[in-house]
Parts: C-alpha cells; structure tokens; sequence
C-alpha cells in the first residue's frame, strides 16, 4: 500500500510539474508513513513540506497541488485530506485493504517477503565475544540481534552470512592461558597466590580440571611461557566448543567462523599498514605508527602499531574488513556492545582508506541488560565471575522466551529482562501472549472442523461480511506486514516486528472476547474463519523471523 501510495504521489508531483504548477528541481524521495493517530487517515505524507524549501512555496498549497491532482485509476483512495503545516492523508477504501488478504491466501509462508535488496551480498558479523569464558546476557542480546537482523534482510531479498570473528589473539587470550596456568597449579599443590588481575570465575577452576586430566603432571614441570601458550590454546578450544553448543540452544547458527589469527598469515595485517602508508594513510610519530583518521573526520589520529611493535586492534580490524569486502560483500553490518561507540568514526575512516563509501558499512550499537528477578537486579561482572550465562538462562526461561525479550526494545535502548516475568503463562508476558493468539487460532480452526467448516480460500468468502472496526483494524495490520519487513530490514531494527506482533496479538484477542468466529451463518463463519487463519499465518511467519516456535497447543 505503501508503495502504491508513494507512486501517486511521484506521479501527482510529475503532473505538476508539466503544468508548471511546481518547478523541475531535484528528484526527492517521496516518504509514506503511518500517521500517529488514525483520525489522521490511514498513511500520511510530508513531501509538501520537503518541497517547500526549493519550491519556496507554502507547504499547504504545494501539497493541495499534489492532492488535487493525485489520479487514483485504481480506486483505493477514500479520500484524500491536506491537514496541519502541509501533511497529506490517506485514507484507503475498506475494499482495497481487504484485497489484500488474497495475498496472504496465495504467498501462505512467503507473505511478508520481497525482493527489496535485490541479491545484494551483506555480510552481518555479531556477537564475536573473545573465547575466555562463557557467553553472558549481554552477549546474548547482541546474538540475537544480529541473528534476527539477518533473517529480516534475507525475506527482503538480501543474501545474507552470518560470521563470527573469533579474537584468538591478543592480552584477553594471555591472561586467559595465565588464569588456567595458576588454577592447574593450584591444583598441583603449589602453595602460591592467585593473581587479581586473572579470571576469577568458577569456569577456570573446570578447566584447569580438564588440563589435569590431560596433561597430569607433566606441564608443571614446564616453562611457564610454554606452559601459557599451550594452555591458553587449549583452554580457548573448549569455550569456543561451549560457546558454539550455547548458541546452537539459542537458535544461533553461524555461517562462518573466521580466526583472528588468519589475518597474521604471512604477515598480512603488517603488508596491508605498509600498502596504506604508501597511500599516505599511515604514518610514524614517537616510534609508533598512526592511521591519520582526521583526514576522514575522526577527532584524533589512531595508532596502528604500538612503540613495542605489536598492531593495535584497530589494525586487526582495517585488516578483517579488506578481507571482508574482497570476498565480494557489498554491504557489512558489525554488531557491537554501545561500549564501542566511539570506535565507530575510526571504523569508517578505515573502510574509507581502503577504498569504499561509508554506506558500505553499518554499525548497529547494542545497550546493556539489566537482568532482574522479581524487579531486583541480579549482577553481573565476567573478571570477578559472578555474571549469569546465556546458558542458564536458557535453562530457566527457554530459548522462545529469551529471544523474544531481548527483542523488546530497540537494540541501542537499556533493556529490562526480569526473569520471573519471562516465565509467567499470562498476558504480561509479550512471547506467551503472542503464541497464545496463534495457537488459540489454531484451536479455532480445529474446532470449526469438528463442526464441518474447513479454512477456504480468499475466492470462496464474501469479504464484505467483514464489516465490523476489529475485522478491518486486523486486516489493516494485516496489510501492513511486508512493509514492516522491508522497513526493518531498511532501518536494520528489528524490535519493529516484536512490537508488530503484539498489537496484532492483542488486536486479535480483543476481537475473539468479543466476537464468534463459528457461528449459525455458514458465510460469515467462512469470512471470519479465513481472517483469523490469514492473522495465524502473519503470526507464524512473523515469530519464524524472530526465530521463536509458533506452538498450535498451549
């Protein structure tokens, strides 16, 4: 409808312009939205006022221009009103919005999906955590984030791998093998004092279990250097084996796992600081080497190469994303904790050296969770060990409900997780009540077999016994469903679909307390049924996308 919509309006403008009511100017986007309230009408537009500027016009008469010459051959348009500053509305005949659940009767499982990216090649790296211990909630959230950001730009036509950069190098990965190397010999009997500055959780006490059973003795009587190295790789192989089965539970499957210390091969990541400073974008000051990120907007120069000679993560990643783009991606989305935020202009000066726009790249920011149990916090802190694992928490409120509640708000948004509330069966639970509606619907649809009625096809109805304000509000969201997913998949936010579902959910349980869908008039049982079966089949694809189940019994 949206888009139906935005062609009138280019159209009208077009129309305009050959009648020399409005002059040749720039081509602008042409924005449709939903208004805020629906007095409003059902789609509302500013281009008036977008034009006003250099048209230097008033925005309410360049929009009465364009209303009035809006040429509605298809005869969807109800009406058409030029309200506040210069806000064109739309309101859509009841018939225009009801035909369109044919399309949900023809595309079952595809309707929401497009061809918006046109096979473009996107890349989306997240959660990407170092392999020194388990994932905590707040990897989590950044997991599913990312994980549902792919499934929306792959039903918008985009194909989409998912990655995972392992950080196997580096200080993080040292003080790991350093942790394990103090536990094992703690074990070993050696009366010595834990280091403050190591891992503290219960986690490295397990593994250095693990190297006893291994390894018995014999790496006591090591060089503790060796010992670390040989430690801190093993060590790393047993969380990433943990991390990898944690995400598998979550309904997290990656496509790639790329080694940080690929990009060490040959010594790739110093010819690639070499190849830049010929270009000028690096440069040596005080026995360190610099990236002159100023030249692209960043506030200060960064260093790439530290004076003891080992690259910065910085460098790492300019090198990880030549990588990615020479595998042919046209776009990459990093998904990073908002602890990053400031990395972000370094991260573009980066790409921007190496060839490539900045719409090459983008970078979704992911806030804290505050975890809580009947509204107190419960804490968190990976170094001192007492954080709360992705694991667990799929233990206690399964991978349906944790999806679905780090989903809840928008991702750069501080985020509530009470775990209490995430195993209720009741409406204050979003994800419960969600699957109630498509599974009350499905008791719905058995219940009308039993009685001789099966869901028929969009021909076999008279749509025009949905006449009732909940039938065509359902409808009406209903409608609206594949522009959500293109549109999510446009502003990569996909808390949209999250709250979509509950405003359909609720919108359905309100008219099913209030209405019968089986009822004594074989037409209207037909048209109602194929409604609540068309709200069923929005719900299942919609929650398919979020990667939660779609359950037929509760």
């Amino acid at each position: 409808m949206k888009k139906k919509l935005a062609a009138l309006l280019r159209n009208s403008i077009e129309t305009c312009i050959g009648k020399e009511i409005l002059s040749r100017g720039d081509i602008l986007p042409v924005g449709v939205e939903l208004p805020r309230e629906g007095a409003h009408g059902d789609y509302a537009s500013n281009i008036a006022m977008v034009l006003a500027s250099t048209q230097k016009t008033n925005p309410r008469k360049i929009a009465g221009a364009i209303a009035g010459n809006i040429d509605d051959s298809e005869g969807i348009l109800e009406k058409i009103e030029v309200a506040g500053p210069g806000f064109i509305n739309f309101f859509i005949k009841k018939e225009a919005w009801i035909s369109l659940l044919e399309e949900v009767d023809m595309q079952g499982d595809l309707y929401g999906e497009s061809d918006a990216g046109r096979g473009k090649k996107v890349q989306v790296e997240f959660v990407s955590a170092n392999p020194t211990g388990p994932l905590h909630i707040g990897h989590a959230r950044g997991a599913v984030t990312g994980d549902v950001i792919a499934s929306i730009l792959s039903a918008s036509g985009y194909e989409v791998s998912r990655e995972y950069y392992i950080n196997d190098a580096g200080t993080q990965m040292q003080i790991l093998g350093k942790s394990v190397w103090y536990r094992y010999r703690e074990l070993m009997g050696g009366g010595i004092e834990f280091p403050a500055d190591c891992y503290q959780g219960d986690y490295i006490r397990d593994l250095a279990k693990k190297v006893q059973e291994q390894y018995g003795e014999s790496l006591s009587q090591s060089d503790e250097k060796d010992a670390i190295s040989i430690l801190t790789g093993f060590a790393a192989g047993i969380i990433m084996e943990g991390i990898r089965d944690d995400l598998c539970a979550f309904g997290v499957i990656f496509d790639r796992y790329f080694s940080e210390s690929e990009l060490y091969r040959d010594d790739g990541v110093m010819r690639l600081l070499d190849e830049l400073r010929g270009k000028g974008h690096v440069f040596e000051d005080a026995g360190a080497l610099w990236f002159r990120t100023t030249a692209f907007g960043d506030e200060k120069d960064r260093v790439v190469v530290r004076e003891n000679g080992e690259p910065t993560y910085f460098a790492a990643d300019i090198a990880y994303h030549r990588n990615k783009y020479a595998r042919g991606f046209d776009i990459v989305i990093d998904i990073w904790g908002a602890d990053h935020h400031g990395y972000i202009p370094r991260m573009y000066a980066g790409i921007q050296a190496l060839g490539k726009n900045k719409s090459a790249l983008e970078i979704v920011l992911v806030q804290l969770v505050n975890l809580l149990r009947r509204g107190k916090p419960v804490a968190m802190s990976t170094r001192a060990g007492e954080f709360v694992t992705l694991r667990e928490v799929l233990d206690e409120v399964g991978k349906d409900a944790a999806r679905y509640n780090f989903l809840m708000r928008r991702s750069n948004s501080h985020l509530d997780f009470d775990l209490e509330l995430a195993k209720e069966q009741s409406s204050d639970n979003p994800v419960y009540y969600v699957q109630y509606a498509h599974a009350r619907i499905a008791s719905i649809i058995r219940t009308a077999a039993e009685r001789g009625h099966s869901v028929p096809r969009f021909s076999g109805i008279d749509a025009g016994l949905l006449g009732l304000p909940e039938e065509l509000t359902l409808v009406k969201l209903i409608g609206q469903f594949p522009e959500l997913i293109e549109g999510s998949a446009q502003s990569l936010e996909p808390h949209r679909i999250t709250f979509y579902c509950n405003e359909l959910a609720s919108t359905f349980h309100g008219y099913y307390n209030k209405h019968r869908v089986v009822t004594e008039d074989e037409g209207l049982t037909k048209a109602r049924l194929f409604l609540v079966a068309a709200v069923q089949t929005v719900l299942r694809n919609a929650l398919r996308l979020l990667g939660v189940t779609a359950p037929e019994k509760m």
